[in-house]
C-alpha cells in the first residue's frame, strides 16, 4: 500500500491516481473528507489528519510500502518556517515510528542551500531530516519553478491590464507544471529502485523567462499586447498580503525572487532527457490559466 500525504493537492492527487490506475492500494491523507471523496471513489482510502498530528500521520503510515511526502502550502499562517518545521517533523516522526523503508518527497531546485531562499529553505530541512532517519530509502524531487505560480497573474491582469511581479523580465526559469511532479511520483513510487538517499532534479519542458510567459498568456487570452512589469518588493509585498498570503511567507517568497534573480537559486544539473518534463507552458496556458482567467471573480 502507498500513502499520499498532501492528496488533494496539485502533485499529490496526480500521484494518487496514477497509482490507483495501476491497481495499487492507496491511503490518501487530507484534512477535507469532501476533497477527498473523488480519490475514495477511485478506489483509495481516505485518512483524514493534520500533517502536523504526529499520532494521527503514524496510524496513516502503517503498512505503507512506501510514502509520498509533501509540505501543503498554508498561506495564511503566521509563521510559515515554523509551520514547515513542524510537519517536517511530524512526517519524520511517523517514518521513524513505522519503520517504512521508502519515502519520495517533494522538494525544490535550490533546496541544496541551507538558507536564503525563502520557503525552499524549510525543504532543505525536510531533505535533511528524512535523510537522516536510519534505514529509510529517500528520493527528494527537485523542481523548478511551479508553472502554476503564474496563475496569480489572472487577478493582476483584471486589475492593472499587465503581468507583474518581482523577478526579473529575462530571467530564465525552468518551469514545471505540477501535473508532472506527480507523474514523476508515482513512476518513482511503482519503481522504488533507489537506495541511501538522493536528490531528482526536474526541470519543466524548457526554460522560459517571465517575459516569454506573459507573451504567451496574452495570445491564449486574446490580449497579445499583454506585457509584463517588474514590481518592486515593496509592491509585490503588499499584493501578496492584500491576496491574503501571511506577511511570513509574503517575505519568504520576496527572498525566493530575490535569489532567482541573483543566480543564488538555480539547478545543479545540466537539462537532459532525465529531467525534462513534457508540459509546455503553451499546454498550460491552454488548459489551466484560459479557464481560470475566463471563470467570473467571485462577488463580496
Amino acid at each position: 500500500m502507498y500513502v499520499i500525504t498532501g492528496a488533494t493537492g496539485n502533485t499529490g492527487s496526480v500521484a494518487a491516481r496514477q497509482l490507483l490506475a495501476r491497481g495499487e492500494r492507496v491511503r490518501v491523507i487530507g484534512r477535507s473528507a469532501g476533497r477527498l471523496e473523488s480519490h475514495k471513489a477511485g478506489g483509495a482510502e481516505p485518512f483524514l489528519c493534520d500533517l502536523t498530528d504526529t499520532a494521527a500521520l503514524t496510524k496513516a503510515f502503517e503498512g505503507a510500502r512506501a510514502v509520498y511526502a509533501m509540505i501543503p502550502p498554508d498561506v495564511s499562517i503566521p509563521d510559515y518556517r515554523a509551520y514547515q518545521d513542524r510537519v517536517t517533523d511530524a512526517i519524520a516522526a511517523a517514518l521513524k515510528s513505522t519503520q517504512v523503508k521508502h519515502v519520495v518527497s517533494l522538494s525544490s531546485m535550490g533546496a541544496d542551500k541551507p538558507s536564503g531562499t525563502g520557503p525552499v529553505a524549510g525543504l532543505h530541512r525536510m531533505e535533511q531530516v528524512l535523510n537522516a532517519i536510519g534505514g529509510l530509502n529517500a528520493l527528494h524531487l527537485r523542481a523548478g519553478y511551479f508553472m502554476e505560480n503564474t496563475l496569480s497573474q489572472v487577478g493582476v491582469i483584471r486589475a492593472m491590464g499587465v503581468t507583474a511581479g518581482p523577478l526579473l523580465p529575462h530571467l530564465k526559469l525552468p518551469m514545471i507544471a505540477a501535473r508532472d511532479i506527480g507523474l514523476a511520483a508515482a513512476q518513482a513510487l511503482l519503481a522504488l529502485d533507489f537506495r541511501g538517499h538522493a536528490a531528482r532534479e526536474l526541470l519543466g519542458q524548457r526554460d522560459i523567462s517571465m517575459i516569454e510567459a506573459t507573451t504567451l498568456i496574452g495570445r491564449a487570452i486574446g490580449r497579445p499586447d499583454l506585457t509584463y512589469v517588474q514590481a518592486t518588493a515593496e509592491q509585490s509585498r503588499d499584493s501578496l498580503i492584500q491576496a491574503g498570503m501571511s506577511p511570513s511567507l509574503a517575505g519568504l517568497i520576496l527572498e525566493m525572487a530575490t535569489a532567482l534573480n541573483s543566480g543564488y537559486m538555480v539547478p545543479l544539473e545540466p537539462r537532459s532527457p532525465q529531467n525534462t518534463t513534457p508540459t509546455s507552458y503553451e499546454r498550460f496556458a491552454a488548459e489551466e490559466f484560459v479557464p481560470r482567467f475566463q471563470s467570473r471573480p467571485a462577488t463580496a
